[in-house]
């Protein structure tokens, strides 16, 4: 679940007390990031895609209302009945006016990052209608009565041992199974049952191409397809950036797209949906819900190209010790945080902090968003606005005092080389409990400069 407070540092202070499930989150996704780099290193053209990737979603938010309109008159002309939103709350009584006039009960819903931020389950099980995950990481936290802690793999927090705990109190599997084969049959056998007798399926959606009215679903599972061929109803959920101009574009984020999230050369099942079935009804809600006012931002409208690879999750540093909890938005890691102080920037004021600037997020972006450098520039306007603590703004101020005097700034450089070293024996929080500060140099760059220069 989502931490209760919107500090990053001490949700993830909360994380970080079982040093080994920190250790093992860390190994497990520097893992998927080695992966998508011996993928990336079998595309001679890797660079070339990503360059043109970049390309096509510049060119698309720069005429975004345009492509929408489009998409939208060739879905209607296809028999797909289209709705728009303007926030979260509309996309809920949309879904649910839809599934009400259906009378539906039972929903089987593939993986949207869009539903978690629309809150769509809750919403819909307060008015009596189930709804059953049936992406396994998503249906793993939904029996947990959790969240999702990573956009690809929801549920990469837990062990399978937990999961096998979890699968004996909730399905009365064998108690201590923790084969990943057997719990994913069991998982299997457990879903297959709520297809059939599911009034309506939800999707989300990867891609929607303007330019046949069509979309795109990719998932390892065929859970998505499994729902929407069976159900009477077929509803998918986009954000608004999901769009891409033509048909002849896919193919390039198809190959950025897996490489980049899982590294696999592509996901097990990209289905393309064109019109509804005989007999079946489909729908496609697109969302804004703020999207418009990060798309007038010049400094941030770049993070609308974002295909949820989570690449930036896999190499971040900070994202892969302090765990998905620790963001206080529902999608963590460096995206998460340039998307969240759009939504609220005082409640999300720590996320552009949760950083080390290294620039390995924009490194392995697929559509080269500058990640980092966004990051830097909330931190700006967040700064600016008065949403940091007063310690931090005070140590900012000093700081700032500090180096625009030079005199003041030897002075200082010369008591910390001094007393420097004392830090790692009285353990000042937070840098020193877990690790020694370098050792400071015996004389200052200037000092160093002129007795060289003698």
């Amino acid at each position: 679940m989502l931490p209760t407070t919107d500090s990053h540092p001490r949700a993830a202070h909360d994380f970080l007390q079982d040093p080994e499930r920190s250790a093992w989150h860390d190994e497990t996704l520097w893992m998927v990031r080695t992966k998508r780099d011996r993928m990336a290193s079998r595309v001679p053209e890797w660079e070339l895609l990503r360059e043109t990737a970049s390309q096509i979603k510049e060119h698309t938010l720069s005429q975004l209302s345009g492509y929408l309109e489009e998409f939208a008159d060739r879905a209607e002309a296809n028999g797909i009945t289209v709705h728009w939103a303007r926030d979260w709350e509309e996309h809920n009584r949309i879904v649910l006016g839809i599934l009400q006039r259906h009378g539906a009960k039972r929903l089987v819903k593939s993986k949207s990052m869009l539903t978690e931020e629309c809150h769509l389950n809750p919403c819909l099980a307060e008015h009596g209608i189930e709804v059953i995950d049936t992406d396994l990481g998503e249906r793993i936290v939904q029996l947990e009565k959790g969240a999702p802690s990573h956009i690809v793999m929801p549920a990469i927090h837990l062990k399978r041992s937990e999961v096998g705990e979890l699968f004996r109190r909730t399905m009365g599997t064998p108690e201590g199974l923790d084969d990943a084969q057997a719990l994913t049959e069991a998982a299997r056998q457990d879903l297959r049952k709520r297809y059939f007798a599911a009034d309506a399926a939800l999707t989300g959606i990867n891609f929607a191409v303007a330019e046949t009215g069509g979309f795109v679903v990719c998932t390892n599972e065929g859970n998505a397809d499994m729902g929407a061929h069976l159900a009477p109803v077929h509803i998918a959920c986009m954000g608004l950036e999901k769009i891409i101009p033509r048909q002849e574009h896919l193919g390039v984020f198809l190959r950025l797209l897996a490489r980049s999230a899982t590294g696999q050369p592509i996901t097990s099942f990209s289905s393309h949906f064109l019109k509804p079935r005989p007999g079946q009804e489909m729908h496609v809600v697109i969302v804004d819900n703020g999207r418009s006012r990060q798309l007038a931002r010049p400094d941030f409208r770049k993070s609308l190209a974002c295909i949820r690879c989570a690449a930036c999750f896999n190499t971040c540093p900070v994202y892969r010790r302090s765990g998905g909890f620790s963001y206080s938005y529902f999608i963590a890691g460096p995206i998460g945080s340039i998307l969240a102080p759009n939504i609220d920037r005082k409640q999300h004021a720590s996320l552009p902090f949760a950083s080390t600037l290294c620039g390995s997020c924009s490194a392995v972006c697929p559509v080269k968003i500058d990640i980092h450098t966004q990051l830097l520039k909330w931190r700006q306007e967040i700064v600016a606005e008065g949403h940091t603590g007063w310690m931090k703004r005070l140590a900012m101020r000093a700081a700032a005092f500090v180096f625009r005097h030079p005199r003041v700034f030897r002075m200082a450089g010369w008591w910390a080389r001094k007393f420097l070293p004392l830090a790692n024996r009285i353990h000042l929080d937070p840098w020193t409990k877990t690790r020694d500060l370098p050792p400071p140099p015996n004389a200052s760059f200037q000092e160093w400069y002129r007795r060289r220069g003698k």
